[in-house]
């Protein structure tokens, strides 16, 4: 069985909107994620701030869906305004899968092809890996886009919070991780777009120039 995580909680200060929310094609961006993941995986987990933001995000996700996604599932950070780490720590507990795929809800470009390769390559050898992890050439590491093993994650996730680690590399520390440089990524997505995230309003707005373009390329895969 396989999980996603997706971590809802973020308030998008710096685009002054909720990143979950955008709009693409008149449908909040929660949607276009939950129902992506959905074509790789058997169940998505929505971590969002609080109660009532899950209660909200579950009810936008049933209202905008185009098609029912089987699997979406919803929790709440474990410590509230403490970062991905939390986000991480709570998805994790919540998932079933043995592998979960980790990511923000601000990546409108997210490619199944790109994540069905990422759960084949944290099992593609016999060392037991606990992470797939895509590296940058500048050997940036794109823990928000990572196949990880759910229950390794989990545990290294609480210690992080235990020592009150809010960097979202701590817990790779405590991980056997698969290196994955991009280009070995870009048979499935020559541009890398599935890496595109949402931090400023320079980003929105190019992001909504290559929308309509992404979604003629777009890959759809079943596993």
């Amino acid at each position: 069985m396989r999980s996603a995580v997706i971590l809802a909680g973020g308030n998008g200060r710096r685009l002054g909107a909720e990143k979950a929310l955008l709009e693409f094609e008149n449908r909040p961006l929660i949607c276009w994620t939950a129902e992506k993941l959905s074509l790789v995986v058997d169940e998505v987990v929505v971590v969002a701030r609080d109660e009532s933001h899950a209660e909200r995000l579950q009810e936008i996700i049933t209202n905008f869906a185009l098609q029912p996604a089987p699997g979406v599932i919803f929790t709440r950070d474990r410590v509230a305004g403490f970062g991905p780490v939390a986000g991480l720590s709570a998805g994790m507990e919540k998932a079933r899968g043995n592998f979960a795929f980790a990511t923000g809800c601000d990546l409108p470009f997210l490619n199944p092809q790109v994540i069905e390769r990422l759960f084949e390559l944290v099992n593609e050898d016999e060392e037991g890996n606990d992470a797939a992890v895509p590296v940058q050439p500048n050997g940036f590491f794109e823990p928000l886009h990572c196949v990880y093993r759910r229950e390794k994650m989990l545990s290294a996730c609480e210690r992080a919070l235990e020592r009150e680690e809010r960097r979202i590399h701590a817990p790779l520390q405590e991980l056997r991780v698969r290196r994955i440089h991009v280009d070995l990524l870009r048979p499935f997505d020559p541009h890398l777009l599935s890496f595109f995230n949402l931090n400023t309003k320079e980003d929105l707005e190019e992001a909504r120039i290559l929308w309509p373009d992404s979604k003629k390329h777009q890959y759809l895969c079943k596993h």
